[in-house]
């Protein structure tokens, strides 16, 4: 891949949404809630005031809202800056 995050911003491949509930009826597309997990793909350096705390491989929570949805060679990522993850895990 060729995307390199610029400082604080982290480049994120969410989880697949879930397909199926609990009680194993099939979600139609129109109803699935974004995945609000995913893993780390690229991290930016940091700044001289942010320390960039998660690194490539990372898999983490972030918000509802977090990021911005850009499509690269096909596949669905989230830009987003460190300060919007919740938690790695």
């Amino acid at each position: 891949m060729n995307v390199k995050p610029l400082s604080d911003r982290v480049l994120i491949l969410p989880d697949a949404a879930e397909e199926k509930t609990a009680g194993g009826l099939i979600i139609p597309d129109t109803a699935k809630e974004k995945p609000l997990a995913g893993t780390v793909v690229a991290a930016g350096p940091g700044t001289s005031e942010v320390k960039m705390e998660v690194k490539e491989g990372d898999h983490v929570l972030y918000g509802k809202y977090a990021g911005t949805e850009i499509r690269i060679d096909g596949t669905d990522y989230l830009i987003m800056k460190q300060q919007d993850i919740l938690a790695v895990i």
